[in-house]
């Protein structure tokens, strides 16, 4: 049974300014802190950000945890085996970001597509001389492969429509209710793309999954967008590929290992980088406390989880 007053622990010092909107109603703490890690044993509810995973040991002294609360969308750090043996609820933030990360990924496409950044940097270098034009390519008709048709997959659809771009997709799962055909597998999703749009959840089954022979399958023309996680790509593949000229060019908002090394991606050729902020708007972050409030509160009250994982 939930205290009326419970502990709550926060994982990340980047969640710190959640500690004065929850300490309004809760005893709440920083596990950053000396403070907060003498209090692991008397936490009720531990808020992260999904995409961290987190530590066994730290878990196994949280004797009294009931709720992991993730203050994201993405809970791919949370092992939910772990946490349905042990009677451990697991809430996270629905789809406060789909429509925004939507947005970056078109963002990134056009970005790549029409030379923004590389034209912005050319004109600044005194690199726009009379007489010169840069030619770039055109969006209306781009064959575009989406992998994973979820909320963001959706949304990024029906901007590509509007964009006059020929959608197809695949996921593990066939959605016959969708107006966007499915590609009978990955690979043939990305021999039939020039763009391909990474927007799937992260599980321990598709790390990895966008291999060197799917990026030889989308080819030298092609152009791989990360919105999802980094680890859904072999990021070593994809740089070879870049340096190699069998891929077209990348756009990615996620990496392997984040921060990123910005020296590991200093020569990459043909890439635009942006630091996982798809999801990070002002209007996405305050629906994301909005929901994590809403789960504490149903969990305080044992009323059921309005965003429950597990």
């Amino acid at each position: 049974m939930a205290h009326l007053r419970p502990v709550i622990l926060i994982a990340q010092p980047h969640l710190a300014p959640l500690l004065p909107i929850l300490a309004m109603q809760y005893d709440v703490m920083g596990l950053w802190e000396e403070a907060g890690r003498a209090r692991l044993g008397e936490a009720e509810i531990l808020v992260t950000a999904g995409e961290f995973r987190l530590d066994r040991d730290m878990l196994a002294a949280m004797t009294r945890l009931r709720l992991i609360a993730c203050f994201t969308v993405g809970y791919d750090g949370v092992d939910l085996d772990w946490a349905r043996a042990h009677g451990i609820a697991v809430s996270h933030a629905g789809d406060a970001n789909a429509e925004d990360v939507a947005d970056h990924a078109i963002g990134l496409i056009l970005a790549h597509r029409r030379q923004i950044v590389s034209g912005d940097r050319a004109l600044r270098a005194g690199e726009w001389l009379p007489g010169g034009k840069t030619i770039t390519r055109s969006i209306a008709g781009t064959r575009l492969g989406i992998i994973g048709m979820g909320s963001i997959g959706i949304a990024i659809a029906a901007r590509a429509d509007a964009l006059r771009m020929t959608t197809r997709w695949w996921g593990p799962r066939d959605k016959p209710g969708l107006a966007w055909p499915r590609s009978d597998s990955l690979a043939a999703l990305a021999a039939e793309s020039d763009i391909l749009v990474v927007a799937a959840r992260a599980t321990d089954d598709n790390r990895g999954m966008i291999s060197a022979a799917i990026l030889d399958a989308l080819g030298p023309d092609g152009l791989l967008v990360n919105v999802a996680r980094g680890r859904l790509v072999d990021e070593d593949a994809l740089i070879d590929a870049l340096h190699a000229g069998r891929l077209g060019g990348a756009a990615l908002d996620v990496y392997a290992q984040e921060p990123t090394d910005p020296a590991r991606w200093a020569d990459v050729p043909h890439c635009i980088l942006t630091p996982h902020t798809g999801g990070a708007t002002d209007a996405a972050v305050a629906q994301m406390a909005q929901m994590l409030l809403a789960n504490i509160r149903a969990f305080v009250a044992e009323e059921p989880l309005p965003n429950r994982v597990l």
